[in-house]
C-alpha cells in the first residue's frame, strides 16, 4: 500500500512537472496590428470655406468645410465666426454637438449652420454683413488664422447670430 502511494505520488509529481514545463514555453509570437496613424485636425491651408444661402430655415446660412488636402483630416469642435469688424465670437449651438468627430477624406465637407438674425427680430444691433471670418480648432486652440469667407448678398445678422457644430450632413447643421 506504502508503495502504490509512494508510485501515485511520483506520478503526480512527474505530471506536475511536464505541465509547468510546457507552460514555461513562450507563446508564439503574436503578430500585432500597427497602430492607425493619428489624423490631423483639418486646417486652413488645406480646405476650401464657402457661405451659401439656403431656403430653409428661415435667416439661416450654409457654411462649408471641405478638404483639399491629399490626406484625410477631422472638423473639431465648431467653427469660430466673427463677422465684418465684430470684437467677439459668434455663440454656439451647443444642442448642435454631433455624437463623434467628423472626418473628412480628400474631396469630403463638413457643414455648419449659422442661424443669422431672430426670426421675429427681437434682437438687437441688426445690420447688414459683408465677410465672416472663420477660424479652425486643431484641438488645443485656434488652427492656423482666421480666413475671411465673402458672404452672399443681402446677408442681414443680429446679435442672436449663432453657429452649430461641424457636422457630417448639411440638413443635420440646418436643424438649429
Amino acid at each position: 500500500m506504502r508503495t502504490s502511494r509512494l508510485a501515485a505520488s511520483a506520478l503526480l509529481t512527474v505530471g506536475a512537472l511536464a505541465l509547468a514545463a510546457g507552460q514555461s514555453q513562450a507563446a508564439p509570437a503574436v503578430a500585432r496590428p500597427a497602430a492607425a496613424p493619428k489624423t490631423a485636425a483639418c486646417s486652413a491651408a488645406h480646405t476650401k470655406l464657402t457661405v451659401q444661402n439656403v431656403t430653409r430655415p428661415i435667416n439661416h446660412q450654409l457654411l462649408t468645410l471641405t478638404n483639399t488636402g491629399d490626406t484625410t483630416c477631422e472638423a473639431l469642435f465648431h467653427p469660430s465666426l466673427g463677422f465684418d469688424d465684430d470684437q467677439s465670437a459668434t455663440a454656439v449651438i451647443e444642442d448642435s454637438k454631433p455624437q463623434a468627430v467628423v472626418t473628412l477624406a480628400p474631396g469630403e465637407s463638413a457643414y455648419a449652420g449659422m442661424a443669422l438674425s431672430a426670426a421675429d427680430g427681437s434682437a438687437d444691433h441688426g445690420r447688414w454683413a459683408r465677410v465672416v471670418r472663420v477660424s479652425l480648432f486643431d484641438g488645443s486652440g485656434s488652427a492656423g488664422r482666421p480666413v475671411a469667407v465673402p458672404l452672399p448678398g443681402g446677408t442681414w445678422i443680429d446679435d442672436s447670430v449663432s453657429v452649430t457644430y461641424w457636422q457630417a450632413d448639411p440638413a443635420d447643421a440646418l436643424v438649429w
